[in-house]
């Protein structure tokens, strides 16, 4: 699949630059993520050019990925083949409700326990957790702590991610490796 492009129904689609507010969100997010589960030693944590294969026809490209150590199989040169553990996706301003769902189904059919969307412009974080019954319980967060259930230990604050002045990506995660590791 070449770079900036979707497998979407048998058809590559071609994805738009993205915004200041989507790539900074990203590199922050993805900054910390990494650098934690990579102390921890709790999984990969990969970004948007890692294709996820849905199925035959379908493939995506999440703004961010968390694969367990223990899933990490999964993880193929040239595509993820299976549901990684965590997938967050940017909203960007020009991406419409129904480019939304079908994300949102594609990564449930697979089995993602954890499927999270950050949306800059409405401040908000939707945050879709599996259930053992394979339904999906919604957390719509405006504040209070973002937690992974897939990367035990790991939290930010909601607010951090639409401030202008958020804490030092380093400063977040050396607090965050500092904690026990069962916090």
């Amino acid at each position: 699949m070449p770079l900036d492009t979707e497998l979407i129904k048998g058809v590559l689609v071609s994805r738009t630059a993205a915004h200041y507010a989507h790539e900074w969100t990203f590199m922050w997010l993805a900054s910390i993520l990494s650098q934690f589960a990579g102390k921890r030693g709790l999984g990969k944590v990969l970004g948007s050019r890692t294709a996820v294969k849905i199925d035959r026809y379908n493939g995506r490209l999440p703004d961010i990925l968390f694969v367990r150590a223990d899933n990490t199989a999964i993880i193929h040169k040239d595509a993820i083949y299976g549901a990684p553990d965590v997938v967050v996706e940017i909203v960007s301003p020009n991406v419409h409700r129904s480019d939304l769902i079908a994300l949102e189904t594609d990564y449930s059919t697979i089995g993602v326990p954890e499927i999270v969307f950050i949306d800059p412009q409405r401040k908000h974080v939707r945050l879709l957790q599996r259930t053992e019954a394979g339904e999906y319980d919604e957390t719509l967060l405006m504040t209070g702590r973002l937690e992974f259930r897939s990367v035990p230990g790991f939290h930010i604050e909601v607010e951090w991610i639409f401030t202008g002045d958020p804490p030092a990506a380093f400063d977040v995660t050396a607090q965050l490796i500092q904690q026990p590791a069962g916090d």
